[in-house]
C-alpha cells in the first residue's frame, strides 16, 4: 500500500482546441513517445470528421466520448468458495479513461487505410451512438444489469 496518494498530473492543453482532455485522449493513443505523430494523427481525423459530418469536430468528438464512457462496471470478488461479478459504479476519472481506450482500441481494429481514416469513422459512429466501442459500453451495462442481484456483496 502507498503512504499517500500520488500527486495528479498536470497535463497541458492541446494546441488547436485548447482542451486538457483532448491531449489526454493524444497521450492514450502514443505509441513509442511519439507525440508529434499522434498530435497528427489525431489532427488530421478532426479534419476528416468536419469533412464528413459538416459539424464542429470537437463537439462531434466529446459527443463520442460521451457515449462511449461506462456508468458502471463488474469486478470479480470472491466470497465463500463462489467469485461473483459484482457491479460497481466507475469514479469520473476511470470513466474517462476507460471510454478514451475502448474508442483508441476500436479504431485500430477497425478495417480502413490509415489510423486517421479509422480513427474518424470510429468517431462518427460513436457519436451516433454506434460502433464497436459504444457495443462495448451496452455489453458492459447489460452485464451489470444482469448480476444486479450480487451488487449488495460491495466492499
Amino acid at each position: 500500500m502507498r503512504k499517500r496518494k500520488p500527486k495528479a498530473r498536470i497535463i497541458q492543453s492541446d494546441p488547436r482546441f485548447g482542451d486538457p482532455i483532448v491531449m489526454q485522449f493524444i497521450n492514450n493513443m502514443m505509441l513509442d513517445g511519439k507525440k508529434s505523430v499522434a498530435l497528427s494523427v489525431f489532427y488530421e481525423a478532426m479534419d476528416i470528421v468536419r469533412e464528413k459530418t459538416q459539424q464542429d469536430e470537437h463537439s462531434v468528438w466529446s459527443k463520442a466520448l460521451n457515449n462511449v464512457m461506462p456508468q458502471v462496471e463488474v469486478r470479480s470478488r470472491r466470497i465463500g468458495g463462489a467469485t461473483f461479478q459484482i457491479p460497481t459504479e466507475i469514479r469520473p476519472k476511470r470513466k474517462m479513461s476507460i471510454g478514451m481506450k475502448w474508442l483508441i482500441n476500436f479504431a485500430r481494429k477497425r478495417s480502413g487505410k490509415g489510423m486517421a481514416e479509422k480513427l474518424a469513422t470510429e468517431l462518427i459512429a460513436a457519436s451516433k451512438g454506434e460502433g464497436a466501442a459504444v457495443k462495448r459500453k451496452e455489453d458492459m451495462h447489460k452485464m451489470a444489469e444482469a448480476n444486479r442481484a450480487f451488487a449488495h456483496f460491495k466492499a
